[in-house]
Formats: structure tokens, sequence, C-alpha cells
């Protein structure tokens, strides 16, 4: 029998042709199978994906292991601290080079009174018309029409970049075409979490991971919508900021002008972490920070048009970091990502909040260090006089501390640049320079955070981001989409790195 399944797997690989494949030809198969991968990514949205959910885990982890055994791979469930990840492996040739591909399965919670559709999850397509608006369209009628968009959780925050790589599989595999290299395929199914588990799950299976490059399929265009591929990320920490006010809220009509209110010193604090200018006033905080001259003529080799950025962004003037939008990325940031004091809307009521809850976050570059500006914060709120209590204060403590305060925070992923001038760099730029021509942008970092270090630091392997869906694609917020036109370019793109040969292959 083993004898037999080998002949088989022998006659089948001879079937499968090492051939360089033209730009018209990827064009070709990729609009030939555009109904097919539309209506794969709609079926792959329609299973609920939250990373918190074992259930919808398991679900979505189900769906990725039985599509690529289909696809002829090999495929490992790896359990770290109870939580899996999947790693899908297709080996060519010992002495062919590896390269592993970073997918992101899971997406961010959904509000569905929020979404313009009755359900997040199963996808609808639209288009704008003349007047700007978005109306229903139906793909059916017009099979691939690159103008309309998906619109469902995780279209493009990242399933959709996923499924370009997926379909792209499918097609070699159609037309019998064999890979250039050895592939792995790393599918995370709790990144929007902060992928927890992910930095021991790497060191525990270095040897099982181990390859020469690192392709990341996630994270959207530069503002141009052009093709993107971008050579390191921000990193991350949050924090929590909870300020005590009374015991209980208390009437406003009894208690005004008597019992402080903690909202207006809170609101003293937090305008004081930035001057007027945008910039960070916390110590140290933009220290050690050094862009290259080399550096610099890569940020300068994007044309970027700052009043058109404003007006998309629907901004009057951006802050003072850097001379422009891509420097400003090279630095770190301190957000206030929320703010909560008693209620509003139809909830509203008269009284003095019991308490103030601001959420903030800190995206991190490689120069940065998490813990060091995160104390930071919090020597500037103990030096505008709050003392900090590990959790609700005492009636001790309320007596002797007018101003009360509990503070923590948490470190998430940590930033990575990788060299753009290097080997992988070149690599990536030839497949983008086969569909597009030079109509394509190198980003050294993009804003937001992935959780790639532990592969860099534990695998000692470059790494980069493959940009696909477009940039006003309403991210983590309702309405998520993926523009169809963007979709199948990312599944050109992967066709043309797949057929890519790397030095020494």
């Amino acid at each position: 029998m083993k004898i037999k399944l080998l002949l088989l797997s022998l006659i089948a690989s001879s079937f499968c042709i090492a051939q360089d494949i033209s730009k018209k030809k990827i064009e070709k198969w990729t609009e030939d199978y555009s109904a097919k991968a539309v209506e794969n990514l709609s079926d792959f949205l329609s299973i609920p994906n939250n990373g918190l959910d074992p259930i919808q885990i398991q679900n979505n982890l189900n769906w990725s292991k039985s599509t690529f055994e289909d696809l002829g791979f090999t495929v490992t469930e790896i359990i770290s601290q109870g939580i899996p990840v999947l790693l899908a492996e297709k080996k060519l040739a010992p002495n062919l080079p590896t390269v592993l591909f970073y997918l992101q399965i899971d997406g961010q919670p959904v509000d569905s009174a929020q979404w313009d559709q009755e359900n997040p999850y199963i996808a609808v397509f639209k288009e704008k018309n003349k007047f700007g608006a978005w109306e229903l369209t139906d793909l059916k009628e017009k099979k691939w029409d690159k103008e309309s968009y998906i619109f469902a959780r995780s279209a493009s925050d990242s399933k959709g970049p996923a499924m370009s790589l997926i379909s792209a599989f499918q097609i070699l595999n159609e037309k019998s075409i064999a890979l250039k290299y050895n592939i792995k395929v790393l599918l995370d199914f709790q990144e929007e979490v902060g992928s927890p588990t992910l930095p021991e799950m790497v060191v525990n299976n270095k040897d099982l991971l181990q390859a020469d490059y690192l392709f990341i399929m996630d994270g959207a265009r530069h503002l141009s919508n052009k093709p993107t591929l971008t050579f390191g990320a921000r990193g991350i920490a949050t924090a929590k900021w909870r300020v005590f006010g009374p015991k209980v809220p208390l009437h406003s009509g009894q208690y005004g002008n008597y019992a402080p209110n903690p909202v207006f010193d809170a609101a003293k604090v937090i305008g004081q972490l930035k001057d007027a200018s945008g910039k960070v006033t916390l110590e140290g905080f933009y220290d050690g920070i050094d862009i290259s001259k080399k550096d610099q003529e890569f940020l300068n080799a994007i044309e970027e048009n700052e009043i058109a950025t404003n007006k998309r962004l629907g901004i009057s003037k951006r802050d003072a970091i850097g001379a422009g939008y891509q420097e400003a990325l090279q630095y770190p940031s301190l957000n206030i990502r929320g703010i909560k004091a008693a209620w509003v809307g139809a909830q509203v009521r008269t009284i003095i909040p019991a308490e103030v809850i601001v959420e903030i976050d800190m995206r991190l570059v490689p120069e940065s260090d998490g813990k060091t500006l995160m104390e930071s914060l919090k020597k500037r709120i103990q030096e505008e006089g709050y003392f900090l209590v590990d959790s609700l204060p005492t009636d001790q403590q309320r007596a002797l501390y007018p101003k009360l305060a509990n503070f923590t925070y948490k470190l998430g992923s940590k930033p990575f640049r990788t060299p753009m001038d290097s080997p992988i760099a070149d690599l990536l730029s030839t497949s983008m320079k086969k569909i597009f021509g030079d109509e394509f942008i190198l980003m050294r970092t993009t804003g937001g955070s992935q959780p790639i270090a532990p592969f860099i630091s534990t695998l000692n392997i470059p790494a980069v981001s493959i940009r696909i869906p477009n940039p006003d694609n309403n991210i983590h917020s309702p309405n998520e989409n993926i523009k169809i036109g963007n979709y199948l370019e990312g599944i050109m793109t992967c066709l043309s790195i797949l057929n890519t040969g790397i030095e020494g292959s």
C-alpha cells in the first residue's frame, strides 16, 4: 500500500512543471478564476472568527486545515498554552530555500447594530454611484467588477489577503505549475488579541518553523492604493488609567459645587500629554531615533499629497511629527483610544461620575522601549498629584488623598524593521515589477502592529509585509471592506511571488 501511494505521489508530481509564468498568463488565469476566488472568500468570511471564542477558533482551523490538505500540504496543529496555530507545509527538495508565510485568520469583534448590513459575516457587494453613495450590486451579473467592494468582517484584515495567497496556490495546482521553493504557511487565530502564546510557540518549534524568509500577508496599502511592500511594523503597548471620584455617582444638583468631578482633573492631565503641535511631552519619548540618509531617500521616494490626505481624513492640519506622513510613522505615538465616564445619549443623566476610565495605546519603533515609556507615563500621572492604588481605594485612602487612581499597562507586539536594500527586498521587488512595472511602493514601516518579532528574533530571518487591501477599508470598524480590484491584484502578486526563484534555488 505504501509503495502504491509513493508511486501515485511521484506520478502526480511529474505533471507539475517548473516554468516561468508570463504577466499575461498571470492576468488571464486570475481573470478566469476571479468568480471562484470571490465565492471562496465569501464562504471563508461567513465563518465568525473572534479570537477569544474557542468554538470560532476551531471552526476556522477546521476550514483552513481542509483547504490546505486539499492543496497537498502536510498540515500540523501546534498547541501552545491551550491555543492552536496551524502549520501547512509543502516540501519540494531539501536543497531549495524555504519561505514561511504568516496568515492572520481571526478578526475584531463585531457590533452588528453598527453595520449597514444584516450580518457582518455574510458578505455583501457594493459600489459607489455617481453621487458617491454606496449601493448594493450583484456580482453574479458583473462576474468580477474591479470597482466593486466586498463588505464583511475580516474582508481586509486579514482573510482577504490570506485568500489571495490560497487562491494563488489553487490556480498553480489547477495548472500543474510547480512552486519555486519550499513553502511553510503559519495560520494565527489570535492576532487581534496580541497573539499571546505565539512567542512561546515559536521558541518551542524553532526547527519546525525554520525558513529563509518570512512573508506577512497582512496590512493595507499605502494611501495611494498602489501595491505596497512594507519592511517593518511598530510595536504596541496599552494602558488603562482608572481615576476615582466619589464612592458612587452623585446628583449634580445636590452635590455640584461641593463634590469634585474627576473628569476635570483627568482632562487636564490628558491635555498636557501633547503640546500644541501634537508632540508627546513625556520625557525621552522620541530618544534614540535617527533616520539615515539612505532611509530618508526611501521615504522621499514615496510621493504624497498632504492636502489630499488631510481632505480624505477630514482634518485641517496634522500633528507636527516628522516632515510628513511617512516620517511620522518612524516615531512612537501616544493615543487616547477611549474614555468612559458615566452615560451619554439616551442614557444621559445629571450626575457627577464616580470614576473615569482612560484607555491608552502607544505604538513603538525599534528604538523605543515600551516599559520605559509606560513608566514615564505612570510617573507623569503621579507628578500630577495622583496616589496610585492597586485596586479600589479604601475609605482611609479616600479620606487622605484628593486624587486617587489605578494605572496598569501591558506590553504587546514588539516592533521590527528589515533593511530595504536586502536580498528579500530584491526578491519581492522583482516579483512586483513583473506585474506592476514601477507602479508599486516600498515603505520602511507601517503604523500598525504585527506579532512578527518572535519569528525574527528566534528564527533569525528577515520579514516583509505584502500589502493588498485598499487603505479606505474601515479596518477594525463597522463596514470593513476590500476592493475586488485589490483582491484580484493580490492574487496576481502572490502568483508572481510564488513563481519567482530565490537565489540558490
